[in-house]
Formats: structure tokens, C-alpha cells, sequence
């Protein structure tokens, strides 16, 4: 046995055995420029990564933006339900451990909602709140629209009782002596200085609001409420609290804060510690305040088991009620649950776009192949000529194209003219081929077929004519001959042609919307709907995000069975 060291020796050293044996003579190997050879190399390495990385970067930044964010934006937006917990926090926190079973929620619940929603009311996001809800339960749009209205009024009795004592209660200035901390009222004084000298094109936000210390110990309902009151009209007026009246829900709050906590002055000095006195004392001959009986007032429908158990059913950030009414279910107080039978409609919307794409990609097969056998076959001119024909229908618009069919497919169309007029049927039992399955395939089948006749033609332009006579010279028919030898050579551009076509397909909705009719139309003609009409982007998503994983999956089965190795579109 011959010893490896030997052979070393013989052979020589390698480079790498020679870079190593020159280091350890004559120290580390240099480059050209006086560097070690090894720091050298991994530079020069990394300067080239760094190329090819700046050269792929317009296209990974375009992919990105047009393609991954869009899907991550709308998985995210399938699951995303943060309108609810947002618009109504108090509401929602309220709202632990509610059974819809047991009836209306207690007075504190209706307590939180009201000031949940005079908020929601003042920044106009109550109706968002109501569209959002009323696709899980009908009624809730008008029912929130009333509240907004109505909870303007919640309190103003109280308001009135505090001004008739003392008239300072209607004034800004009062509200802010009592509750607003010195360093907030000299920047607030500064600010409407700088407002008063800049004049109209002054847009600098005054000052955010800040308590006095101890204020909040003493007054936690009514500084939570006038936090609010300061924020919104920070916010959405751009003015400062000094110069106007608080909302009702203010006056309100600060009845049940000196109800429940009578020494509540005492936290104060002065003439401020003067004017609460004197206000709880009128609290203390006022009523309490009975929120439930306010809402019944603005509609008894706020008393519902179903409105309740929608609000807590949708109070948390995310929620699955989306997929569920994708797959004709609902999400419930209760758990998931199915939707009456006249209500379902999504699956049956599914299976007729799978089933409906899977015949057109058929027939754009059976039209296709032979169309693209002929210009592989033909001379290079004609097929040239030809392929300007296949090419034609991309010059067209989309819409003028179905619209084409429209006129050709009714039954006062050009077809049924000819058939009546050749006899073959009745002027009174024309054919229905339009509004129907029918028309739709039809029409996309003539929209997407040349998407077929393309990877066909690229294909089958690769294949040798000699293979045939070889066939045909060594005795097989010419039908064995295109069977055995022909067809498998083109099976690679059916496969490329059924995904581009089946794909294009299950997303088309203008086509089926023109000819489809009721019958007629697809998936994606509901994602439409909810995104332009009905705006229920969340439905949308999640139907998007169903359909994406139909289709990836039907890939993954294509390339378990076919092999997706074998879809090629020429060469």
C-alpha cells in the first residue's frame, strides 16, 4: 500500500499547500498591494457580493413593494380588528367576563359606553365603529349612528344645575384654574400669544394638556373625561380649553366624582376649594344618573342580547370572524356557527371558480394545441403571418373584447341570428348563452387563449421533425407516432400554459361580471364587491388569502404529480 505522505511528496505541493508552506518560511504570502493574501482575497470576495447584491437590488426592492407587502397587508388585514377596542376601550374592558346569556350588561358597562362613545362622536369615528359591526349583525350601522346623536345630551341636566348655581361653570378659565397645572397655563398663555400675533397662518398645536398635582386622586372620573375633552380639541380644533365649555359627560362625572367622594374639595385651596364646596353641595341634592335607561331611550334595540354579544364577540385586536364568514360561518358569543342555508354563498362561489377555471384551461388546451402544432410545423413566414393573428387580441381592450361577446351571445345576438336564419332553431327558442356559465367560459376562453398558444408554440418549436419520420420509418402510424413521440416532448409547455391560464383565470372579474350574470361569476367578482361597494376590506382579505392558499396548494399537488421541473416555455 503506497503511503498518502508519500504521494505528497511526489505530486507536489498544492496551492493551498503552498500558500501555507510559504507563511510558515518567509511569514504571510502579500498581495499586490502590500496586504496579506488572505485579507486580500476575502476583500476582493466581499467587494463582489456586494456587486451582485447592488445589481438584483431594483429588483428585490420592486418585489417587495409590489408584491410581498401588498400580501403581508392583506393577511394582516384578514385578522385585524382593532377598531372595536380602539373606538371603545372602557366599553371593552367593561365587557370582561360578560355572558350575552344573561341579558343586557349592568349600568357600569352602558357608563363606560356612553363616554366611549361622546368621544367616538366628537373624532366622527362611531360610524366607522357601526359599518364595521353591522357586517356581523344588521341594524348595528343606524344603532350606532343614533347613539352618536343621542349621548350629546347624556348630563346636560347636570350642566345645568352646576351653571344655575354658579355661572363660572360655564367658563373655560374656571375648568382650567381647577384642574390644569401652572407650567401647562403659562405655556398655554404663551401660545395663544404667538397664536394672536401670527394671525391665520398660524398652525402650531397648543400645549398638551397636564393635571395639577392630586387632581386626578381627587377627580378620577372627571380629569379622565376632560382629558378627553383637551385631546380632541388639541387635536381636531387646534384650540386650548381656556375658551371653551366642557362637554356634558364633563359636568356629569364630576357629579358622581363629588357624589361618591363628598371631601373631595379638601384637596384643594382657595377659591377653587370654595367653588367645589359649593358644587357638592348641589350634588348631594341630584339624582344619580341611570345610563341603561339613557340608551333604552335612544333605542330600545341597546338592550339586545345580539348587540352585546356582537360588541364582545369583536372586542379583541384580532379576530377570525373574517375566515369564518369566508367559510359561510360566523363567529358568535358562543363560538363559531354556521349561517342559515339561503346565506351561504361563498363555498358554493369557490367550487364554480375552481371548477369553472379548470374548463376553461380544457378548452384553451383542445384550442390551443392544434394552433400551436400548425405554426411549429409551418414555414417561418406563414407562421410569422399567423402569430400576428395569435398576437391580436393583446392590441385589444379587455373590455371591448367582452364586451364583443355580450353582443355576440344574447339571444338577439349575431349567433342566434344565423341559427335562426340556417333553421336549426326557433325564432322563439333562441339559445341562452349569455349571464350564464356558458358565456363566461366562452368569453374567457377566447381572452386567454393565446396565454395557451404561446408556451405551446415556444415548445413544441424545439422539437425536432426528424424524431417523427424516425417514428414513421421504423413502422408506427402517424398517430402512434405523435402519441409516443411527439406529444411527451410537449407535454412541458401544457404544463407552463395550464398555469398561466388556470392562474389568470380564478382572478378575472371584469369578464364574468359583463357575461356572467348571477350564474356566471366568480370569487373574485365578490372581492371586488367588498372592496369598491360593500367596503368590507376584511371580508376581501380573507377571501383573497383563502383563494392564495387554493391555489398554492393546487401548485404544490401540480408539482407533486406533473413536476414542476418539467414546465418549460421553449429552449
Amino acid at each position: 500500500m503506497t503511503d498518502a505522505t508519500a504521494q505528497d511528496k511526489i505530486a507536489g505541493p498544492t496551492p493551498d499547500t503552498a500558500i501555507r508552506d510559504a507563511e510558515r518560511a518567509d511569514g504571510p504570502m502579500l498581495a499586490a498591494d502590500g496586504r496579506p493574501l488572505k485579507k486580500s482575497l476575502a476583500s476582493a470576495l466581499r467587494r463582489q457580493k456586494i456587486r451582485a447584491l447592488l445589481l438584483i437590488a431594483p429588483l428585490l426592492i420592486f418585489i417587495m413593494f409590489t408584491f410581498i407587502i401588498p400580501i403581508g397587508q392583506m393577511l394582516f388585514r384578514s385578522v385585524e380588528n382593532q377598531i372595536v377596542s380602539e373606538t371603545l376601550p372602557r366599553t371593552v374592558a367593561a365587557l370582561d367576563g360578560y355572558d350575552s346569556e344573561s341579558g343586557p350588561p349592568s349600568g357600569e358597562v352602558f357608563a363606560a359606553l356612553t363616554r366611549d362613545m361622546v368621544v367616538a362622536a366628537e373624532l366622527k369615528n362611531h360610524t366607522r365603529l357601526g359599518s364595521r359591526l353591522n357586517y356581523e349583525t344588521t341594524g348595528l350601522s343606524s344603532l350606532f349612528r343614533q347613539a352618536g346623536r343621542g349621548v350629546d345630551d347624556i348630563g346636560e341636566d347636570y350642566t345645568d344645575a352646576f351653571v344655575d348655581a354658579n355661572e363660572a361653570w360655564e367658563e373655560g378659565e374656571t375648568w382650567v384654574r381647577l384642574l390644569a397645572n401652572e407650567g401647562w397655563i403659562v405655556a398655554s398663555d404663551e401660545w395663544a400669544a404667538r397664536e394672536e400675533a401670527a394671525g391665520r397662518g398660524f398652525d402650531e398645536l397648543p400645549p398638551r394638556f397636564v393635571f395639577a398635582d392630586g387632581v386626578e386622586e381627587a377627580l378620577p372620573r372627571t380629569t379622565e373625561m376632560y382629558a378627553d375633552f383637551a385631546a380632541v380639541l388639541r387635536t381636531e380644533d387646534g384650540d386650548s380649553p381656556v375658551d371653551e365649555e366642557p362637554w356634558n359627560i364633563v359636568y356629569l362625572s364630576l357629579y358622581e366624582d363629588l357624589a361618591a367622594n363628598p371631601d373631595a374639595p379638601a384637596a384643594f385651596e382657595g377659591a377653587e376649594a370654595e367653588l367645589l364646596a359649593e358644587a357638592a353641595e348641589i350634588a348631594a341634592g341630584l339624582e344619580p344618573f341611570d345610563y341603561t335607561a339613557a340608551f333604552e331611550e335612544i333605542d330600545e334595540d341597546w338592550l339586545g342580547e345580539d348587540v352585546w354579544g356582537t360588541i364582545d364577540a369583536f372586542s379583541s385586536d384580532y379576530t377570525a370572524g373574517y375566515f369564518a364568514a369566508s367559510a359561510d360561518r360566523k363567529l358568535t358569543p358562543d363560538g363559531i356557527q354556521p349561517v342559515d342555508e339561503d346565506q351561504r354563498v361563498y363555498g358554493t362561489l369557490f367550487l364554480r371558480t375552481m371548477l369553472m377555471s379548470l374548463g376553461i384551461t380544457v378548452s384553451c388546451i383542445a384550442l390551443g394545441y392544434p394552433v400551436a402544432w400548425l405554426l411549429a410545423n409551418l414555414p417561418l413566414r406563414t407562421a410569422n403571418v399567423l402569430m400576428i393573428l395569435v398576437l391580436l387580441p393583446f392590441w385589444t381592450s379587455l373590455l371591448v373584447r367582452t364586451s364583443a361577446w355580450k353582443v355576440l351571445l344574447q339571444q338577439q345576438g349575431v349567433i342566434n341570428d344565423i341559427l335562426v336564419w340556417l333553421g336549426l332553431v326557433s325564432d322563439s327558442n333562441r339559445l341562452i348563452m349569455i349571464n350564464n356559465q356558458f358565456g363566461t367560459i366562452v368569453a374567457m376562453t377566447h381572452i386567454l387563449l393565446p396565454f395557451m398558444i404561446l408556451p405551446l408554440y415556444s415548445v413544441m418549436k424545439t422539437i425536432p421533425p426528424s424524431y417523427l419520420r424516425a417514428a414513421k420509418s421504423l413502422g408506427a402510424t402517424n398517430w402512434t407516432a405523435f402519441w409516443r413521440v411527439y406529444f411527451p416532448q410537449s407535454v412541458p409547455g401544457i404544463g407552463a400554459g395550464s398555469i398561466l391560464v388556470f392562474i389568470l383565470a380564478i382572478g378575472y372579474y371584469i369578464t364574468p361580471e359583463i357575461v356572467g350574470g348571477t350564474k356566471g361569476v366568480f370569487i373574485s367578482n365578490r372581492i371586488a364587491y367588498h372592496i369598491s361597494t360593500s367596503l368590507n376590506w376584511g371580508l376581501a382579505a380573507a377571501l383573497g388569502t383563502i383563494l392564495l392558499a387554493l391555489v398554492l396548494v393546487l401548485y404544490w399537488l401540480y408539482d407533486r404529480i406533473v413536476g414542476i421541473d418539467n414546465v418549460k416555455l421553449g429552449g
